[in-house]
């Protein structure tokens, strides 16, 4: 890694314990520097092939109400990494194999999970869902997405990410396009985005664009915020183009996402005019929206931001749980 984190002191580790990770909201830039530093500290642990047994003895509940596959895997191989242990529910809303095909409330089920358990991480369809989750638990709940709510780990993964990149946050200029409106990692990215001081750029077709009382949010704050339904104008200046899908599961009607599943293609055309140094990201899965020839590009980090997934993750599980060592 060419930029350096530096493990962080024993104070620090302390204010994470017990604490629960449901939205960017609640994250200071101390703490977002916390995980930072503690990602990065896991990130060179492995690379010298160590292992590690912070986590040895305890238990991770692993529970997907929604599909997932880099989400659910990457903290699930960051239990196994740091030494722990793996209990799992994964199963959609319409193949229900849990207790909940029985009408258990997400209530009832965390406070039984939770004797079984010493962090809980949990994605559900349904906004508020880990809220919900962590008012009957006592161990650490951590968001991994709640229908089109937060997805704070995702946003921390993505700053990690930038972090390693481009060696700083603050200053960037940041240009999120696509769907806004469902898109849940760019309303937790948004979040940190405004600790750091940067500039956003928003681009969208004029049905995804992002929620009112979010930009209305970040304009308050005094943050330099640009809507445009232009992809060229938004692609032009950035430091880092972060690029969503068009959410078809988050869509009242299929018809309603026809209209606006093709409107924003990110091209080699597209990145041809883009400036140098340019970043480009994405949450993931990959549908249509950036097409494989732009992979070739040297700032396509799409799937090393996946794997820097990984770190994070194992650093919001020590950390939460006070098992950094």
């Amino acid at each position: 890694m060419s930029t350096v984190f530096k493990k962080p002191s024993q104070a620090q580790l302390d204010s994470f314990k017990n604490r629960d990770v449901l939205s960017a909201a609640d994250l200071t830039k101390e703490d977002l520097e916390i995980i930072m530093n503690t990602a990065g500290y896991y990130e060179q642990q492995l690379a010298e092939n160590k292992i590690i047994k912070d986590m040895e003895g305890k238990v991770m509940a692993s529970l997907f109400y929604e599909p997932s596959t880099r989400t659910r895997l990457s903290f699930e191989t960051a239990m196994l990494r740091l030494g722990g242990s793996v209990i799992t529910v994964a199963e959609s809303a319409t193949n229900q194999t849990s207790s909940t095909a029985k009408g258990e409330t997400i209530h009832d089920g965390i406070c039984v999970i939770d004797g079984y358990a010493d962090v809980i991480v949990i994605r559900n369809p349904v906004t508020g869902t880990a809220q919900v989750a962590a008012n009957a638990a006592e161990h650490p709940v951590i968001n991994a997405g709640d229908g089109a709510g937060q997805h704070p780990t995702q946003a921390l993964l993505d700053i990690y990410t930038i972090i390693k990149e481009k060696g700083k946050v603050e200053g960037l200029k940041v240009a999120l396009v696509g769907d806004l409106k469902y898109g849940r990692t760019v309303h937790s990215l948004v979040e940190f985005l405004a600790i750091y001081g940067c500039e956003m750029i928003l681009a969208s077709p004029d049905e995804l664009k992002m929620p009112e009382d979010i930009v209305k949010s970040l304009k308050d704050r005094g943050l330099k915020v640009t809507e445009t339904n232009n992809l060229k104008d938004a692609v032009v200046d950035a430091d880092v183009l972060y690029v969503t899908r068009v959410q078809r599961e988050r869509f009242p009607s299929l018809e309603d996402y026809e209209k606006v599943k093709d409107l924003f293609i990110v091209d080699e055309d597209l990145i041809s005019g883009a400036k140098d140094g340019m970043i480009i990201l994405h949450p993931l899965p990959r549908v249509n929206e950036i097409t494989v020839g732009v992979d070739k590009h040297p700032g396509a980090l799409y799937f090393k931001q996946a794997h820097n997934g990984l770190y994070v993750r194992m650093a919001l599980l020590a950390l939460t749980t006070g098992s950094v060592r």
